[in-house]
């Protein structure tokens, strides 16, 4: 089963279900304080899991488009990825465990779905603390599933007893407990489903197997979250009246399973990318371990960098933020082409291979086919002129006899020269650079998406705090303000909020100039001044579109029943100042926010500049 096969039977098993089929998110959250990227499938939903209502109803699935980089530097092993996609089905206060758990047994296990051998599944709970009893719920549904096909499913002790008739196990929170995405919020167990390979254990693991023993015979295929919890500020657990199912597959994984091959880069979507690569290179994919690695390094990252520039919000390689990331994916899979001796540019092809495969689902990269060549094109150009001066320097460098570490950051932080290169070629010449020195340097100035988010708001993902409310009602106003003294042309491009300020990046040709600067401030404040009414109206496309309405128009409108939700800052007896497609949260009238002051309009990339600015205090 391909792994657009496993995508599509995920989405018509629960629309089969009652359930709206989402189209995927934006990667580039619009109004996510806490990271760079969309990393998890829940996130686009976090408003609806807190409590506001969906256009689409009460039953929800989508496969989701997510991108992690705290890992970058394990890719190239048997498991690690960048990009990967992220199936997931939701209730939003409508069904909870009987029917969720029942839905994956059957998914899984019935020929008409994806027919695993039930015997091969086990599953885990949680155990209970003195925040919330043991899920005994979770635990007899299973068994009575199991049941009827004729298998025990006893309650295993992990560690102690060797699965087989033990077949459901309990585990601490550290396992089997969700959230709160902040200090406080919706939170509670979870039950997760696990696929025995069948490979032997590996006693250095223990000397008993269990579903999360760390030896590789089991791998986790399914995680089914009941958020049935609040959690107070003083760290106490209080039901909650609306009860949320959050669940994830991985797509990658599960396809892997399924067509019973040892990674994720034996299916047949990375297969088809090494078949270019090696065409290109001249080089075997499986005999080598060091080539292997890049050509798993080459192939997560053209795809993730493909996914991110071809995204209806996408960004262009550049030296900050989101654009960071991308030229940082693209620059590694060009050194690694280099190490399989690939001189010429490359890039472009392997992604016309990534759009090849996954266009027919994702539409945008088909239509943003031109984009994603052409950056890809002028990333290679700039990062061969950054090598041939990087290895000038450093050979200035290295006529001194030695390299040190903060050199050798030098070379990466001005030259953009890799850390692994600069290791690599005084390895030749018999020279030493010391690692530790560099990694000290790097973590004072790196700019991957776990340290991006430093110094937002505590509550994190989940936290739609007073302050972080406010700042992000104020991007409405920012963006209407901008439209109105610039022009038409200009468009949100992203956003992030901490409880300290907006960061708000939108299309513009050139920088602006104090005098639009000050009128944008101004138009902001007069608004803020009149206290206008904010508030919100679901209505279909065809209505929002009449109504003045902004944002991103397309394709997937019409699979939410043709919903979607609009804010409206004013209204008829007042006059109305922005309309604009959102998700919240936002404040009850502009005079919560105070006043509004811009700090910084800086470039960002080609055609995208970036204002910084603050509200005030929030006087009552």
């Amino acid at each position: 089963m391909t792994v657009s096969q496993v995508r599509e039977k995920f989405l018509a098993f629960f629309k089969e279900k009652g359930h709206a089929i989402l189209p995927s998110a934006s990667l580039l959250p619009e109004n996510d304080p806490t990271v760079l990227f969309t990393t998890a499938g829940m996130h686009p939903l976090v408003p609806y899991l807190m409590g506001e209502t969906h256009p689409a109803g009460t039953r929800l699935a989508d496969a989701q488009k997510c991108l992690r980089t705290d890992d970058i530097e394990e890719v190239g092993d048997n498991r690690h990825l960048t990009f990967f996609e992220m199936l997931g089905n939701w209730s939003l206060g409508d069904y909870f465990k009987q029917e969720t758990i029942t839905w994956s047994f059957e998914f899984l296990t019935d020929a008409r779905w994806l027919n695993v051998d039930p015997s091969r599944l086990f599953v885990t709970v949680f155990e209970g603390d003195a925040d919330a009893p043991k899920d005994i719920e979770s635990m007899g549904i299973w068994q009575a599933l199991f049941a009827t096909r004729g298998i025990a499913a006893e309650e295993g002790v992990a560690g102690k007893d060797e699965p087989g008739v033990s077949r459901v196990y309990a585990y601490p929170k550290k396992k089997n407990w969700w959230g709160p995405a902040g200090q406080t919020g919706p939170c509670g167990p979870d039950t997760e489903i696990f696929f025995d390979t069948g490979r032997p254990h590996d006693p250095a693991f223990g000397e008993v197997c269990h579903p999360n023993c760390d030896c590789g015979r089991f791998v986790e295929i399914w995680n089914d979250v009941f958020m049935q919890y609040n959690k107070r500020e003083d760290g106490s657990f209080e039901p909650l009246a609306q009860k949320n199912v959050d669940t994830g597959m991985g797509l990658e994984r599960m396809a892997a399973m399924l067509q019973g091959v040892p990674t994720v880069f034996d299916t047949e979507v990375f297969q088809t990318m090494f078949a270019k690569i090696a065409a290109l290179s001249g080089k075997v994919y499986g005999q080598d371990v060091a080539t292997d690695r890049s050509f798993r390094i080459i192939a997560d990252h053209i795809r993730a960098a493909t996914f991110v520039i071809g995204d209806l919000r996408g960004v262009a390689p550049s030296n900050v933020g989101q654009g960071y990331i991308v030229r940082r994916l693209l620059r590694r899979a060009i050194r690694e082409g280099r190490r399989l001796g690939i001189q010429a540019a490359f890039t472009p092809d392997v992604a016309r291979v990534v759009i090849g495969e996954f266009g027919t689902h994702y539409a945008e990269l088909i239509a943003n086919q031109e984009k994603i060549v052409e950056e890809m094109k002028k990333e290679e150009e700039k990062f061969g002129k950054t090598l041939e001066k990087g290895m000038r320097e450093l050979e200035k460098m290295a006529a001194g006899g030695s390299v040190t570490g903060e050199q050798a950051f030098t070379l990466f932080s001005t030259y953009g020269f890799p850390w692994e290169l600069t290791e690599e070629l005084l390895r030749e010449r018999g020279m030493a650079v010391d690692r530790a020195v560099f990694e000290q340097e790097f973590k004072k100035h790196q700019e991957l998406s776990r340290t991006a988010s430093a110094g937002t708001f505590k509550g994190g993902l989940a936290d739609h705090s007073e302050e972080t409310t406010r700042l992000h009602t104020a991007t409405h106003l920012l963006h209407q303000a901008l439209r109105a003294v610039l022009g038409d042309h200009v468009g949100q491009k992203g956003s992030n909020i901490t409880a300290e300020r907006l960061r708000f990046d939108f299309s513009h040709p050139e920088k602006m100039t104090p005098e639009q600067l000050a009128e944008v401030e101004r138009m902001v404040n007069d608004v803020i001044a009149r206290d206008l009414p904010v508030y919100f109206e679901e209505l279909s496309t065809e209505e929002a579109k009449a109504r003045g309405a902004i944002g991103f128009f397309d394709d997937k409108y019409a699979q939410l029943g043709g919903k979607i939700k609009v804010y409206f800052v004013g209204n008829d007896e007042k006059g109305y100042f922005s309309k604009e497609i959102c998700g919240g949260p936002h404040v009850r009238t502009t005079g919560e926010l105070g006043g509004f002051t811009i700090q910084k309009e800086e470039a960002v990339s080609a055609g995208v500049r970036r204002i910084k600015a603050t509200v005030g205090k929030n006087t009552g």
